[in-house]
């Protein structure tokens, strides 16, 4: 990316590997620890025909009216928008991107562009437009197909059905598949795809033109198969310590028994596992909110290697979100999280809802304790000058907010089927709002009764004889 250069960690489940039948695509977008996010709602028709990048002036005329979709853009447009992730009034969500890096033999065929679509532009100008995930790579991979990319990234799609994996591995080409529905996958900043079929269209999308370049270009270091993460992507130092640990630790979280014999800096992790129990939104939680805690790498422990590997969740993450989709007991969910997702809480935002509470649309630098994402982020940075004291007061009101989130959504799937329309819509942006609004409070209470703890921690403290 030319303004930013986000290092995500993404995780998608699928329908049959989920404790509740939904489909979950999830994603930290980690960049800075100090760069405000919003959470927006952008209305029927409201991006108009014509999109220009703020990043790399990609003009584009847009397919008729966009869909209502959420979103969580950037705290100023100065260099984009960077929307993020959201779910569209069609029940299709998008989560982009996550950055990847190609070897130099396929970028020297086929290079990156200057004035391409980048992850800034990719969910305004794909989720708006599309009614299925399938749509969404489609629309994604032609956009890219034509106007090229100035970076390697992963995007993730889901619907109702299904859930999709995209990579672009170069200036030009692409390829995505489609999560088994027993499966589940995790990705970190590496090119994941690995095996595939072109004639299995249920399970794989690509650019029509990609087996062509490869041969004309002879780019396949294993002629007899089509790996486009051997193809396309790379496999050094680098990913040893910064990408494959990631990925191993959601094996041995998820598939402990199949990922016994695996290694951290194993090169060759497997892309599709099958969870060896059915996994519920807080997995995928833990997941995304993991630093190899229970393990010698925990950057928190005072072991030799205790920052060997780069973790999952760090203070560069703005925001982390879980999209749950194919909810058949009631309307789907963006789940938020803002700052730091292990000192963080996920927030259930409701797809159906009109706006969402106004800190969430607030927030910017230096910092204002008016807006969500510093609200989260005071609470962390008091809780970092005193972790071994001051952790498990957060992870209290951590646990005290994922109870009452099954709570509030199981109150608001049982009332929803009386509502309908308009009145719908307002019902679920109340439900939604007083749960994000009574987090916030939360937070506000933990970094009150935090301060005042720290009244005593000063080292200017003396132990002075009350009798004096």
């Amino acid at each position: 990316m030319t303004n930013k250069l986000t290092a995500c960690t993404s995780i998608l489940i699928g329908k049959k590997a989920s404790i509740d039948g939904s489909i979950m695509i999830g994603r930290n977008e980690d960049a800075k620890a100090a760069w405000p996010k919003h959470m927006v709602v952008h209305q029927h028709g409201e991006l108009g025909k014509h999109f220009i990048s703020k990043d790399t002036k990609l003009a584009l005329d847009l397919p008729g009216d966009s869909a209502r979709y959420t979103a969580t853009p950037e705290w100023t447009d100065k260099d984009g928008l960077f929307e993020e992730d959201g779910i569209n009034e069609y029940d299709v969500a998008m989560s982009a991107t996550e950055s990847a890096y190609a070897n130099s033999l396929v970028l020297g065929c086929d290079p990156l562009v200057d004035d391409g679509l980048n992850e800034e532009a990719m969910v305004t100008v794909v989720l708006p437009f599309v009614k299925t995930a399938r749509e969404g790579v489609q629309r994604l991979g032609d956009l890219i197909a034509k106007y090229g990319s100035g970076e390697t990234n992963g995007a993730l799609f889901a619907d109702n059905d299904e859930a999709w994996y995209f990579e672009n591995g170069s200036g030009h080409y692409w390829v995505a598949q489609r999560i088994p529905d027993d499966a589940y996958a995790v990705v970190a900043n590496q090119l994941a795809i690995q095996e595939i079929d072109f004639n299995d269209p249920d399970n794989f999308m690509f650019h029509p033109g990609i087996q062509q370049f490869v041969t004309d270009n002879h780019l396949n270091p294993h002629p007899d198969s089509f790996n486009f993460r051997q193809i396309f992507g790379t496999a050094d130092r680098s990913d040893a310590v910064y990408s494959e640990p990631r990925v191993w630790i959601g094996h041995q979280m998820f598939s402990p028994l199949a990922a016994k014999d695996e290694e951290p800096e194993s090169t060759e992790l497997p892309f599709i596992m099958k969870p060896e129990r059915q996994l519920s939104v807080f997995d995928a939680q833990a997941y995304l909110s993991n630093h190899f805690e229970g393990t010698a790498f925990d950057p928190l422990g005072k072991g030799p290697a205790a920052h060997r590997y780069r973790p999952i969740s760090l203070a560069k993450t703005q925001e982390s979100h879980i999209l749950q989709m194919g909810r058949s007991t009631g309307a789907n969910i963006h789940w938020l999280a803002l700052g730091v997702a292990a000192q963080s809480t996920y927030v259930p935002f409701f797809n159906g809802i009109t706006d969402v509470p106004a800190p969430y649309k607030r927030g910017k630098l230096p910092a204002q304790l008016n807006s969500a994402y510093w609200i989260f982020k005071h609470a962390s940075v008091l809780v970092d000058s005193h972790l071994h004291d001051f952790l498990p007061l957060l992870e209290d009101v951590q646990k005290e907010r994922r109870a009452a989130a099954i709570q509030l959504i199981r109150a608001t799937d049982t009332e929803l089927a009386r509502h309908t329309g308009e009145a719908r819509a307002k019902f679920l942006t109340r439900q939604s709002d007083n749960f994000a609004t009574d987090t916030l409070n939360a937070y506000k209470k933990l970094a009150l009764e935090l301060i005042t703890k720290m009244t005593d921690y000063s080292p200017l403290n003396f132990n002075t004889d009350e009798n004096l």
